[in-house]
């Protein structure tokens, strides 16, 4: 029988609305489910239970009395530990804010808990979210739900664990270079990178760019964009935020495939994949091509993509992370401090080609989705590695660049700002997860990017081999 904590979004405040289950039944559940669980993988690494139980009472009373309840009303919620919680310990992943314990929540979280939703806990990430293994000084590593003995991905990685293994229908996660994505690929989940703005930050260092996002994670696409609904808004805090219908986001659009010119690609014709990857992402393509008008191998123009990211990343170290490195160094781990020092490096010259060539880039993608619905692309560039090895250095054969060049599926996409939904398409040939990138035509396209990757999921339920995989519970439960 399924738990409670197994239900899905949709499914659990539709229930709760019909006071046919509990707020407090809900979360007594994913309590359960995290104590029963969580010491195989260590993803909720901060709790706060007690607060919860009496938020989750409170919910229920709401739903007595005949309250009007927000879209998300009951819902317990695993909050990334880089989001400012209220009276909830928020340390970045980072040493230097292990005892830090905020006054009051960020906008993303004020504006989930008005919707309704209950936090739970806070989900591993590595220092101040910088690489995809979900690693740090304070917590210590997330391992995969399909293989504790693999990386997770990140830096959204522990929001990805919970969500796959019951911990919480619906967690918070951000995305630079893929941070959304990478995870929800390893781990069978869902996430869903939006236009810059869509979702409004108020902690975002520099906001007039399409470099960091906020965004919704949770195990399938309709429960996500439920979540994307309490998420998004108009808030002048973010100079890119603009007028939304957030309404439009509690239900997915029907979305017709047999009427789309899709076009997918294994590499984006400029980043390395590991061949086996991209053999078992094509297969994947070909099992749904046909519900497709057409469906075409092609790649976009995005040469020199992964060397405008490194600088444009750069810059953004510089900005955000210039006090750390100069005031407490030795609390630094090495993703961060081997970003400022190479960022340092970079003149003048290279920044200014790197924003002009972004631009260049942006261009000539609008061109490609001239004829073009969406493109289809890899969630992940090579398998979840061993937990201990802090990124991959090498794909097929050749030496990676720098430690984010293995993310170059995820973080060239980053560059142009356009609407990207992650799907689940079954295990990889080692056993665990591999995702879709669902690619939207333009910014501000999020309802219909998320519309089709509703359709292509129900697609990929309906096979064996490509539909959600589920971790073995038991096992890690030992």
């Amino acid at each position: 029988m399924t738990e409670p904590c197994d239900l899905s979004a949709v499914e659990a405040r539709r229930l709760i609305g019909r006071k046919a289950l509990s707020p407090v039944e809900l979360t007594d559940s994913c309590i359960a489910r995290i104590e029963a669980v969580d010491g195989a993988v260590n993803a909720m690494v901060t709790r706060c239970f007690e607060r919860a139980r009496e938020e989750a009472k409170t919910a229920e009373e709401a739903v007595s009395r005949g309250d009007e309840l927000g879209v998300l009303h009951g819902l317990p919620m695993g909050v990334k530990d880089l989001n400012v919680t209220e009276g909830v310990l928020t340390t970045y992943g980072s040493p230097i804010h292990a005892e830090n314990v905020p006054a009051e929540d960020e906008r993303i979280i004020a504006a989930l808990r008005r919707a309704g939703a209950i936090v739970i806990g806070k989900t591993n990430t590595p220092e101040f979210g910088a690489g995809a293994n979900t690693k740090n000084a304070v917590f210590g590593a997330t391992g995969n739900p399909f293989d504790p003995t693999r990386i997770c991905g990140g830096s959204s990685g522990g929001s990805a664990v919970a969500l796959a293994t019951g911990m919480a229908p619906i967690c918070t996660g951000s995305d630079t270079g893929g941070s959304l994505r990478t995870p929800a690929s390893f781990c069978g989940v869902v996430s869903h990178r939006g236009t810059p703005g869509l979702v409004p930050s108020d902690k975002r260092g520099i906001g007039l760019t399409t470099y960091n996002v906020q965004g919704p994670m949770a195990r399938n696409v309709a429960d996500t964009s439920l979540m994307l609904a309490a998420m998004a808004g108009n808030d002048p805090c973010d100079p890119l935020s603009g007028p939304v219908d957030t309404n439009s986001f509690v239900e997915v659009e029907d979305v017709d495939l047999s009427q789309l010119r899709v076009a997918w690609s294994t590499d984006l014709g400029c980043v390395p994949v590991d061949n086996d990857i991209a053999r078992i992402f094509e297969e994947r393509v070909g099992k749904i091509a046909s519900s497709f008008k057409s469906c075409e191998r092609r790649d976009p123009d995005m040469a020199r993509a992964l060397d405008v990211f490194w600088i444009i990343r750069g810059v953004g170290f510089l900005a955000g992370r210039m006090d750390a490195y100069r005031n407490t160094p030795e609390l630094l781990g090495p993703n961060v401090t081997s970003n400022v020092e190479a960022a340092l490096k970079m003149m003048a010259e290279e920044i200014g080609w790197a924003s002009a060539e972004q631009t260049a880039i942006y261009r000539r993608f609008q061109s490609f989705f001239d004829d073009v619905d969406v493109l289809l692309c890899p969630g992940n560039s090579v398998p979840p590695f061993p937990v201990e090895q802090l990124y991959c250095d090498e794909i097929n054969g050749k030496k990676t660049a720098n430690y984010v060049e293995w993310l170059g599926i995820a973080s060239a996409i980053t560059l142009t700002g356009h609407p990207v939904t992650l799907i689940p398409t079954g295990l990889d040939h080692t056993g665990t997860p591999l995702g879709m990138q669902v690619v939207g035509p333009r910014r501000h396209a999020d309802r219909f990017t998320i519309g089709v990757a509703s359709a292509i999921e129900r697609v990929l339920q309906g096979m064996a081999d490509t539909r959600r995989p589920i971790p073995d519970l038991e096992k890690l439960s030992k």
